[in-house]
């Protein structure tokens, strides 16, 4: 995890939300090419968010396109009936919302038993501390940055207080945060100890991904 400047490896992991879905495989293999760590997939089911998106057959389709880690974010409900198969369908790391399910932790678990990172994630409501009844079962935590559903939403400021607060209760684990995230919203994020950036509009929207990928990593 060491790097330069800030002494430390800032992951970037680009949202296809934004993506051109016709022309899916040119834009991932656009931004492994352009220097992207990860790529974020938001899978919505139109129930615990009220937006829909998509799900195990299009990540599968990722796969076969990158050899980059698929970071799969689970914005649905009961994520524990369709773990194993994204498993399957190529992620490398699971996360759900602690907000999802009443069995976070066999949930956690599971996405382990697959081999699979498990990850965890609050909504700007949620406080932080909920997250304590887990320690131990997962390798990242996401803190939302906005609410759920949509992309192109404003940066929630209280957000940066919640990083702080997961690096002091977690120093061993992953933050990832996504929501808002630009040039100015990035430093802010970075600065409170944040190790992964996922970040849509700000990358996929712009001609030169190279440069904002990497104007993002080392702000």
């Amino acid at each position: 995890m060491e790097g330069k400047g800030n002494m430390r490896k800032i992951f970037i992991s680009p949202s296809i939300l934004t993506a051109d879905f016709a022309r899916l495989e040119q834009e991932c293999k656009s931004l492994e090419k352009c220097g992207a760590d990860w790529i974020h997939c938001d899978v919505m089911d139109g129930n615990f968010v009220p937006n829909i998106t998509f799900g195990m057959p299009l990540v599968k389709s990722i796969r076969k396109c990158v050899v980059l880690p698929l970071d799969v974010h689970l914005m649905i409900a009961r994520p524990e009936r369709y773990v194993e198969q994204f498993a399957e369908a190529g992620a490398n790391l699971i996360t759900i919302h602690a907000e999802a399910t009443d069995k976070v932790a066999d949930c956690l678990k599971l996405i382990r038993a697959c081999g699979k990172k498990a990850g965890i994630s609050i909504k700007p409501n949620t406080p932080v501390e909920v997250l304590e009844q887990y320690r131990g079962l997962f390798d990242m935590i996401l803190i939302m940055s906005v609410e759920p559903g949509f992309g192109g939403q404003a940066f929630i400021e209280s957000s940066v207080d919640k990083i702080r607060r997961a690096k002091e209760l977690f120093p061993d684990v992953l933050v990832e945060v996504d929501g808002g995230i630009n040039k100015n919203t990035a430093k802010k994020v970075i600065d409170a100890g944040v190790d992964v950036i996922v970040a849509g509009s700000a990358i996929m929207n712009v001609s030169d991904r190279s440069t904002a990928i990497a104007e993002l990593r080392k702000i």
